[in-house]
C-alpha cells in the first residue's frame, strides 16, 4: 500500500481496516481532500470566516513548519488552550503532520488546573487563545515545570497566526505507523484528577468510520454543528474528525454555548447534524416552549456525556420533529461505542454495541453477570487508548487483554439493549441492594416542576446509606415545600422503597465538569447548611 493510506472494507460486518506500514493520520484527514479534488469545498464555517479544504491544508502545513522552526521536535507534547475556531484545526493537525503530539485542554479550567496539566504533561510548548491569557499566565507563573515555547494565537508579540503566515506552505508528513502515539486527551476529572489517554494515529479513522459513517451515515453534503466543544472526545469527533473524514462541513461556535447562541447558530448555518449534551437539550427545550426557530435543516440529533432521560427525547421530538440518538462513549475509547440507531431507538437505554466494538458486564469479582443484573461495563475496540500518561508512573496500562473498565455501571434489558445505571463511584447500596442514582434522577426529572436532578448517597442517623436528592426547579420562584411534597408522592408511586430520596435540597444549579457531567462527589462533600432540606 502507498504510504499514509488506509483500506476500509465495508463489505464485512464489522468494517475491516488495513493501514499502510507508514501512516500519518493528517494525510487522509487533510491532504487527501486536495488529491481527490475537494480543495474548493468549505471545510469550516464560523462567525469570522469560511475555510476551504485547500486553505485548511495550506495553513496546517504552515503551522507544522512554524512549530518545527521554533524548536518543537517530533514526539514532544504541545498543550492547546484554544477556542473552537479554525486555529484549533491548524495547530492540532499541523502538530500531527510534523510528528508533534497535540494535547487539547478544557478551555473552562482555572489557573490551578492548567498548572497541574503543564507539570503532568511535561510539555515542550503551549499555544493559547487570547481569551484565556489570564488563567494561562497565572498557571505558568506558578508551574514547577515550564514549557520552552509559549505562544498566543493572536498578534501581540510573536503570535502564532503571524508565524504561520511566514512559514512554508508545504510539509511532508512525519513518518509514523498507525499504532504510534498521535495525540492525548485528558479525562474530564469528574471524580479525581484528570488522566491523559494516549491515542494512536489509527484511532480517529476507526471512530469516524465505525460511528460517524456506519451509525450516523455522515456524508459529504452534511453540515455538522456541535454544542459540545472540541476540547473533549465527543466534540472532537462531532465537529472535527467526522466531517473531515468524509469531506463534509463543520460549523464552529467560538464562545461557550448558551441556549440563545446555539439556536442562533442553527438558524444561521442550517446544520444537518446537531450534537449536544443532555443538559443542553433540557435547557433548549425550555426556550423552545416560547420560541420557534427553524429546525428544518436538521436530519438527526445526537446526545452523549450522560444518559438521556426519556422525557427529554420525547419533548425534543415534539418541539423540533427530530429524534435524538443517545449513546455512550469515553475519552479512552475516543467516541461512542454503544448507541441507539436510526430506526432502532429504545428510550431509557444507551442502545446496542456499535459494530467493531465488544462489550461485557462484570461483577465485583470479574465474572459476567446475568442479563438484567447490574455490573461494570468493559469495552474492547480498535480506538481504545493503549495507556495513560503519568510523569510518575509512565505508560500505566489502561487495558487488560484489550478490555478497558469504563467505570460505568450497566445492565442489559431482556431485548439486549444496554441500560446505564450510573458511574461505579456513584452507585448506592441501600438495604443490601444496589441502587442506581440515574434511575432515581430519571423519575425525579419527569416531574413538571423539575429541570434537573442529581442523587447521591448519604448516611442517616444510624450510619446507613440512603438516597439524597438535589433539585433544580423549572419555576423561578417555585415553592420548594410544595414541590417536595409532590416529589415524595411521585417517588412512592414510581420507585422501589429503597430508592426513595430521604432528603431533598433545592439549588440554583448543579456542579458540572466542562463536558457537562454532574460532579456528584461535590454534592456528597457539599455543606448543606444553606440548602432547604428535610428528612422523611
Amino acid at each position: 500500500m502507498r504510504a499514509n493510506t488506509v483500506f476500509v472494507n465495508k463489505s464485512h460486518s464489522p468494517t475491516v481496516f488495513r493501514f499502510a506500514s507508514l501512516f500519518n493520520v493528517a494525510a487522509p484527514f487533510i491532504d487527501r481532500h486536495i488529491e481527490e479534488g475537494r480543495g474548493s469545498r468549505i471545510a469550516i464555517r464560523s462567525a469570522v470566516e469560511d475555510v476551504t479544504y485547500a486553505t485548511l491544508a495550506e495553513r496546517v502545513a504552515r503551522c507544522g513548519n512554524a512549530l518545527l522552526r521554533l524548536g518543537v521536535t517530533p514526539g514532544e507534547r504541545l498543550l492547546m488552550v484554544i477556542k473552537d475556531s479554525p486555529e484549533f484545526f491548524y495547530v492540532f493537525w499541523g502538530a500531527i503532520k510534523a510528528g508533534i503530539v497535540p494535547v487539547p485542554l478544557n478551555t473552562l479550567l482555572r489557573a490551578n488546573d492548567y498548572k497541574f496539566l503543564i507539570e503532568d504533561s511535561a510539555c515542550a510548548a503551549l499555544v493559547y487563545s487570547a481569551e484565556f491569557t489570564g488563567e494561562v499566565e497565572a498557571a505558568l507563573a506558578h508551574a514547577m515545570r515550564q514549557p520552552r515555547l509559549v505562544l498566543a494565537i493572536e498578534a501581540g508579540g510573536p503570535g502564532m497566526l503571524a508565524l504561520i503566515g511566514e512559514a512554508p506552505a508545504t510539509l511532508k508528513a512525519f513518518s509514523a505507523a498507525a499504532g504510534d502515539e498521535c495525540f492525548w486527551l485528558y479525562s474530564s476529572g469528574s471524580t479525581d484528577r484528570p488522566k491523559a489517554a494516549v491515542h494512536c494515529h489509527r484511532d480517529m479513522v476507526i471512530t469516524s468510520q465505525l460511528y460517524g459513517v456506519d451509525v450516523l451515515g455522515i456524508r459529504p453534503d452534511d453540515i455538522c454543528f456541535s454544542a459540545a466543544k472540541l476540547f473533549f472526545a465527543y466534540g472532537l469527533g462531532n465537529a472535527m474528525s467526522f466531517p473531515l473524514w468524509v469531506g463534509a462541513t463543520t460549523v464552529l461556535l467560538a464562545d461557550r454555548p448558551s441556549v440563545q447562541s446555539s439556536l442562533a447558530m442553527i438558524e444561521r448555518f442550517r446544520p444537518t447534524l446537531y450534537f449536544a449534551l443532555p443538559t443542553q437539550y433540557a435547557a433548549q427545550i425550555q426556550a423552545l416552549e416560547t420560541t420557534k426557530p427553524n429546525f428544518s435543516s436538521i436530519r438527526l440529533c445526537v446526545s452523549a456525556g450522560e444518559a438521556l432521560p426519556p422525557h427529554i427525547f420525547q419533548r425534543w421530538q415534539e418541539l423540533t420533529g427530530t429524534a435524538i440518538l443517545d449513546g455512550i462513549g469515553s475519552t479512552e475509547a475516543l467516541h461512542i461505542f454503544i448507541s441507539n440507531r436510526v430506526g432502532d431507538i429504545k428510550l431509557g437505554t444507551s442502545g446496542r454495541v456499535v459494530p467493531g466494538y465488544n462489550a461485557r458486564i462484570l461483577d465485583e469479582k470479574g465474572r459476567p453477570v446475568r442479563k438484567g443484573e447490574i455490573g461494570r461495563l468493559h469495552i474492547r475496540g480498535g480506538s481504545i487508548a493503549q495507556h495513560y500518561w503519568s510523569h510518575l508512573k509512565r505508560k500505566r496500562c489502561a487495558t487488560v487483554d484489550g478490555w478497558i473498565n469504563t467505570g460505568d455501571m450497566f445492565r442489559q434489558d431482556p431485548d439486549g439493549y444496554y441500560v446505564h445505571c450510573g458511574r461505579s463511584d456513584d452507585m448506592l447500596k441501600v438495604n443490601g441492594t444496589w441502587c442506581s442514582p440515574f434511575e432515581i434522577e430519571t423519575i425525579l426529572s419527569q416531574h413538571p416542576g423539575v429541570r434537573e436532578a442529581a442523587v447521591v448517597g448519604r448516611a442517616d442517623a444510624d450510619g446507613l446509606t440512603k438516597p439524597e436528592a438535589w433539585i433544580v426547579v423549572n419555576e423561578e420562584r417555585a415553592d420548594p415545600a410544595r414541590i417536595e411534597r409532590e416529589l415524595v408522592q411521585y417517588c412512592e408511586a414510581k420507585l422501589a422503597s429503597n430508592q426513595y430520596p430521604q432528603w431533598f435540597h433545592f439549588v440554583a444549579g448543579l456542579p458540572k465538569t466542562g463536558t457537562g457531567k454532574i460532579q456528584r462527589f461535590k454534592l456528597r462533600d457539599a455543606d448543606s447548611a444553606n440548602a432547604a432540606q428535610t428528612q422523611r
